[in-house]
């Protein structure tokens, strides 16, 4: 899945993925443009789509 994020998020994103082990990694697509691609697995789908409604206003600005 690729999303459009805040630039200056990246990171943030980056950091909150690696705390759920095994949920999904990022790849930065393109960092000026905030275009990033997510990566998971299945069954990850639900809890990842949950999380980042959680943290959308976090992300996107």
């Amino acid at each position: 899945m690729q999303l459009r994020i805040s630039p200056d998020r990246i990171h943030y994103l980056k950091f909150i993925l690696e705390g759920y082990d095994n949920l999904a990694t990022l790849s930065t697509v393109n960092a000026r443009q905030g275009l990033v691609e997510i990566r998971y697995l299945p069954e990850s789908k639900k809890d990842l789509t949950d999380l980042l409604t959680e943290i959308t206003s976090d992300i996107v600005k």
